[in-house]
């Protein structure tokens, strides 16, 4: 590839092969015909009025539709809001709103997600820049906004001109970092696109030998990134609409798969299923996030029957699989989160959060990444991008973690930001919703581990008569994800507070030991 042709367009290859690029639910879906996808899908966008600029906000799952509008979108120099599918309500509005998406393409409905009743929670005016809604299967969505179907496959629409500017916003995904809500971080052809590479490269995937079981969203940075470090590599796809075990277990099976991305727990329900003691012959690398307890033991145990779990490391603003373990690192080593760069442009240092000076190898401190997968910024969030940037350009990530040769270890999320649900949630977000309440004056959220798992547990300082558990938790069942409802909502009359030069600070560590005994007395 030329070392400047670093477009979307680019990762499919010159030779455009008859082979499987996709598999979508056993349908095969070849290099050629996902090119003609992507043209068809370029001229259904422009039909719809979408230009250089103009944001189109995808709310699907899994499915072909979803990377043929995100190669669509490059074409025309428009931008994709990644939206996730376990988003309720205000988290959908507030990023319709934060983005000024013009066009939201949804799914009419999809196991037991109802989008239609989902979107008819949000008012009109909370998203004045949306226009109307565009359709992917059958059903029917509220009539707020003009609605279509996505039939861009179906009929033939006027071929549009394309833009070749590689350095503009394409790809927005959500991240909570330190605010109530979520930032939008904002990737353009050159980032996704040259990283896509050096994944491949890193990995050494070949097309005749290699195949992904892509089980992760794409609306998140682990499950696009995977899947574009395959499509630049031009080997095959498996796409799950949606993770869940069996399917997943079917898959690894039956098509010599040789990598998979996704959480601990996400393995450990394959694991569960199969009593087989080496299920996997064909698997190489299963890289992992981990998330809950035990994970360790869940390493042992797979390392065991064949299924060699692979440390890594990745966030929305340097992308996922910007780092992982080798083959050649010892085991203890390998399944810690970390690992080696995947491009050799990149560079890792970590800064004494004492001192603020360059912390030596195998001192923690905060992590901070110079790399070509660096995001652009905040979407029109200059003030957020500058406090997220060191001054010689490295991304401060807010992670802790040490030096360690030419690698690193990824230790803790510093501040008070929770990791639930496989997603980091910024507390804030929650009490927000809980304070919005008429009978709540104040509220605290923290993340505790309640058996085996990461929950949030919220405190609360009543406004009158003290609200009732059940009351808020269905309020919260409607407006967030399932994975933010808390476990436990508690009725304090104040919460535990310290001095200090800055002022009065709400002791949080105290309110998660206050959690964690509430909890064991019950």
């Amino acid at each position: 590839m030329d070392a400047d042709d670093v477009s979307l367009q680019s990762l499919t290859g010159t030779e455009i092969s008859a082979d499987p690029a996709f598999v979508f639910d056993g349908v095969p879906v070849s290099r050629a015909e996902f090119v003609g996808k992507v043209e068809q899908t370029t001229a259904w966008l422009a039909a719809q009025d979408i230009g250089k600029g103009d944001v189109v906000a995808v709310w699907l799952v899994n499915r072909i539709e979803w990377i043929a509008l995100l190669f669509a979108a490059a074409r025309l120099g428009a931008i994709v809001a990644a939206l996730n599918t376990r988003y309720r309500s205000a988290e959908v509005a507030h990023l319709l709103r934060l983005s000024g998406a013009k066009l939201l393409v949804v799914e009419a409905a999809f196991r037991s997600i109802d989008f239609a009743a989902i979107l008819a929670d949000i008012a009109r005016d909370e998203v004045p820049a949306l226009k109307k809604l565009a359709v992917v299967g059958a059903g029917a969505i509220p009539a707020q906004w003009p609605c279509i179907r996505f039939d861009a496959f179906d009929k033939p629409y006027p071929p549009a001109p394309s833009q070749d500017d590689i350095d503009l916003p394409l790809l927005l995904y959500t991240t909570s970092g330190t605010t109530n809500g979520p930032k939008l971080v904002a990737h353009s052809q050159r980032t996704l696109a040259t990283h896509a590479n050096a994944v491949a490269k890193a990995l050494r995937l070949s097309p005749q030998r290699h195949a992904l079981l892509a089980m992760l969203p794409f609306c998140g940075t682990f499950g696009m990134t995977s899947l574009l470090g395959f499509i630049a590599a031009g080997a095959a796809v498996h796409v799950l609409d949606a993770f869940e075990a069996a399917p997943a277990l079917k898959i690894l099976s039956a098509h010599k798969i040789t990598h998979a991305f996704g959480s601990d727990e996400m393995f450990r329900r394959i694991l569960a299923l199969t009593d087989a003691p080496r299920p996997f012959p064909h698997l190489e690398i299963c890289g992992f996030a981990a998330f809950q307890p035990g994970w360790r033991e869940l390493a042992a145990e797979a390392e065991a029957r064949g299924l060699p779990l692979f440390g890594l490391y990745g966030s929305s603003e340097v992308q996922a699989l910007f780092s992982i373990a080798r083959a050649s690192d010892a085991f203890a080593d390998r399944i810690e989160g970390g690992g080696w760069p995947m491009s050799p442009e990149a560079k890792v240092r970590v800064r004494d959060t004492e001192t603020g000076e360059l912390a030596a190898q195998g001192t923690s401190g905060e992590i901070e990444i110079s790399a070509p997968s660096r995001f652009l910024g905040y979407f029109n969030n200059a003030d957020a991008t500058r406090a997220a940037i060191t001054a010689d350009g490295f991304f401060r990530t807010g992670d802790i973690g040490r030096l360690r040769g030419g690698a690193f270890v990824y230790e803790t999320r510093a501040g008070d930001a929770m990791r639930l649900g496989g997603f980091l949630v910024a507390p804030g977000e929650i009490e927000d919703e809980l304070k919005a309440y008429a009978g709540v004056a104040d509220a605290q959220v923290v993340a505790v581990d309640l058996k085996g798992q990461a929950r949030c547990v919220a405190f609360v300082i009543p406004a009158g008569t003290p609200p009732r558990q059940e009351v808020l938790t269905a309020r919260l069942r409607e407006r967030l994800a399932s994975y933010k409802v808390p476990a436990r909502i508690y009725v304090v009359d104040a919460f535990p507070v310290t001095d200090s030069a800055n002022g009065v600070k709400i002791q949080r560590a105290k309110l998660r030991a206050m959690a964690m005994e509430r909890i064991a007395a019950e």
